[in-house]
């Protein structure tokens, strides 16, 4: 076929680049040549497990004191830390997203507003209940989620999906149950044993709602991406600009700025550690995110979803190791249960995708209108 005069040269450099990719992967076959760093999916799987791990403890840590009750200050300084990283990254040429438009602000901030409830539930949760609680509840998610694809997006929720969401449900049951029963035992009095449980509910409500904003988020930003034409990074640097000022808002208005407050939620002798702790749990945002686009760029979505539910044994287990998240057969059965149920929604999900993939048309253009 002749190859159009003008467009020969570009014809050819695609031709060769394709060329040198399909030669360079039989060579890291062979074992001939190592495999670049970048394009390892064991290290980059390894790297977004590592960052998702971090992130939780290091919030874990943040909100865990006795005194703390500044969690929008503690995202408001999150958030900017983000924002400036993001900024510092896409100065150095690493990554590329749109310069900031107002028009774009003001069709985003009620998606940055639901993430800022996302974000300020999860917060409280985690200083009411343990790391495995919270890692195996948050799985509820993803039946909000799934049903509400089903009711406003046309999704579909197949039988194996189905038993995967009653495997959720037994988890978070199982693990309700252990807390409940480890705060009777553990508590002296009648009284104390109420007051455990009263907080244990405190953080169930919280968890809760952070499930119903979580779905809601997702499901908004989906349609809101759709409209908007956003990247991942566009998203990440708009929820997080837009958040700030909410954020800073709500903590001048709602929280105690006072001298003694700010003592009690920054006591001096670890104020600089905590305070790294928040900036640096910032910075790790922007990690989970880079290493979720790194990790389904070099491997698959399908294997992206099976490490996220297999990533929730280590999430639960650093719970148990730095925190003293008491390790029961209450606990470590709701673990698996949870574990098992998140491997099951993943092979499903892929299942299903594949029966999608068979069934849709070679066409780009639907040729004929479905009925419903």
């Amino acid at each position: 076929m002749a190859i159009p005069k003008d467009r020969g040269g570009d014809y050819k450099t695609v031709l060769l680049e394709e060329q040198d990719a399909v030669e360079l992967r039989k060579a890291v076959a062979t074992g001939s040549v190592k495999e670049p760093w970048f394009s390892s999916a064991s290290l980059s799987i390894a790297c977004y497990c590592f960052a998702s791990i971090l992130m939780t403890v290091v919030n874990k840590y943040v909100v865990s004191g006795r005194n703390f009750s500044m969690n929008f200050l503690l995202l408001c300084i999150q958030s900017s830390v983000c924002v400036f990283c993001v900024l510092v990254v896409k100065k150095l040429g690493i990554i590329t997203f749109r310069n900031f438009d107002l028009a774009d602000a003001k069709a985003w901030f009620p998606i940055s507003f639901l993430l800022v409830s996302v974000i300020y539930t999860g917060s409280k949760s985690l200083q009411f209940l343990t790391i495995p609680v919270y890692t195996i509840f948050k799985n509820l998610t993803i039946i909000l989620i799934a049903y509400g694809e089903v009711l406003w997006f046309g999704g579909r929720v197949t039988a194996l999906t189905l038993v995967s969401f009653i495997f959720m449900v037994i988890s978070s049951m199982v693990a309700a149950w252990s807390d409940v029963s480890h705060a009777s035992t553990t508590s002296g009095g009648l009284s104390s044993v109420a007051s455990a449980v009263a907080t244990l509910n405190v953080g169930y409500i919280w968890m809760f709602g952070n499930c119903l904003t979580s779905a809601a988020y997702v499901l908004a930003m989906r349609k809101r991406i759709k409209a908007t034409g956003f990247s991942d990074w566009d998203s990440m640097f708009y929820n997080n600009l837009l958040s700030i000022p909410v954020l800073l808002l709500f903590s001048v208005v709602i929280e105690d700025w006072g001298s003694d407050s700010l003592n009690r939620n920054f006591p001096p002798e670890t104020r600089n550690l905590l305070l790294f702790a928040i900036a640096f749990s910032g910075a790790a945002a922007v990690g989970i995110s880079y290493t979720t686009a790194w990790c389904i760029r070099v491997t698959s979505s399908t294997t992206y979803s099976m490490t996220g539910a297999l990533n929730k044994l280590p999430v639960a287990a650093s719970g148990m190791i730095f925190f003293g998240d008491p390790v029961t057969f209450g606990s470590v059965a709701a673990i698996s249960v949870g574990f098992f149920a998140g491997v099951l929604y993943a092979i499903a999900k892929n299942n299903q995708k594949k029966a999608e993939s068979v069934t849709k048309p070679d066409t780009i253009i639907p040729m004929t209108t479905r009925k419903e």
